[in-house]
């Protein structure tokens, strides 16, 4: 598992994290939610060893900190908001380099970057430049080739981990329902998946906890029906919000309020 406590993060004279907790799961997918500046990306990136913090960090009961590079790369793959590339890399080659990160080479790294392109429904761009995609196809060939970096969930050393910023922002409700598919089915083979997200529809579908922030805290920490809760979300977002559940499905539903609009 992912166990942090008191982590605290300041960004020039600002604090961002305020000693907060956090705890994710192998098998499940765990989302952080929250208004805009309450420090999601901050905390993905202080658990991803992307930034310096206070406070103590364990994954699967190892200080990360004191892993070689190499080996961090075999335990987790971190797909960012987003990722600019300096050289004409094509497709293929991008996602080919989260196979070499995990340790694959020749034939076997060939054949999982087909296999991952697949997945994101990117069959048959293997030969295209990157920088001539569209953002939502650039953000699928990032995510293809953070899959390769940590193909099998459940290594020998333990699970492996997903950390997605953002995963679904540049992309169509299709592409959005078979992202999310993707990273529940990686959870559901041992694996675990830390995604933040803004849609709190598609998260109340896919996510089996959530980590809902405010102000560098973390207001609430549950189940969907625990966290997506009215008087929560509304004084968390500060507008008045609704929850309903869903006449066919068993997914929360939330809406603005009727004097909100």
């Amino acid at each position: 598992m992912i166990e942090a406590t008191d982590i605290e993060v300041t960004l020039g004279t600002r604090k961002v994290l305020n000693g907060l907790a956090f705890q994710a799961h192998p098998g499940q997918l765990t989302a952080i939610v929250g208004p805009n500046g309450s420090g999601k990306t901050t905390l993905i990136r202080a658990l991803t060893g992307e930034i310096g913090f206070a406070g103590q960090l364990r994954i699967n009961d190892i200080d990360p900190t004191g892993l070689k590079p190499w080996d961090v790369a075999q335990m987790r793959g971190v797909l960012a908001q987003s990722t600019q590339l300096s050289f004409p890399f094509t497709v293929f080659e991008v996602v080919r380099l989260g196979a070499e990160a995990g340790g694959h080479m020749g034939q076997a790294a060939t054949a999982m970057t087909r296999a991952a392109l697949a997945r994101v429904d990117l069959e048959g761009y293997e030969g295209r430049p990157y920088q001539e995609l569209s953002g939502g196809e650039q953000q699928r060939v990032q995510l293809a080739r953070v899959l390769c970096q940590v193909w099998e969930a459940d290594g020998p050393e333990g699970p492996r981990w997903l950390f997605l910023d953002e995963p679904v922002s540049a992309l169509d409700i299709g592409h959005q329902l078979q992202v999310m598919r993707l990273a529940r089915d990686y959870a559901r083979q041992g694996g675990g998946v830390v995604a933040v997200m803004h849609d709190l529809n598609l998260t109340a579908m896919f996510a089996d906890r959530i980590v809902l922030m405010q102000a560098g805290e973390v207001a609430a920490a549950g189940q969907a029906d625990q966290v997506l809760r009215a008087d929560i979300l509304s004084r968390v977002y500060g507008c008045p919000l609704t929850v309903m559940s869903s006449t066919d499905t068993a997914n929360l539903l939330v809406m603005p309020a009727a004097e909100a609009v």
